[in-house]
């Protein structure tokens, strides 16, 4: 196996690890909600592979967890398609 597919495997595993998984008591906010879109990427694959991992939090403090859910996801694609479109 090569070197860049078991760090990418172990990134999938690590980030996927941090996605919210169940219903706490627990509210999510804004710096929550950068982490989770940051590690939804890796959570979509844990999902397709069959783990139970959950895509965002369900106990959220509402648009304060989405915009840092939006701007965690865009952290990840956007800068890599700026780089190549210059």
């Amino acid at each position: 196996m090569r070197p860049t597919y078991f760090i990418f495997l172990l990134c999938c595993l690590l980030f996927a690890s941090c996605a919210p998984n169940d219903f706490t008591e627990h509210q999510y906010g804004f710096f929550s909600g950068i982490k989770h879109g940051f590690c939804f990427p890796f959570a979509v694959i844990g999902k397709i592979i069959g783990r139970h991992v959950g895509l965002w939090a369900a106990n959220n403090t509402g648009l304060y967890y989405w915009v840092g859910y939006i701007l965690g996801l865009f952290w990840i694609g956007v800068p890599q398609w700026v780089r190549k479109r210059l």
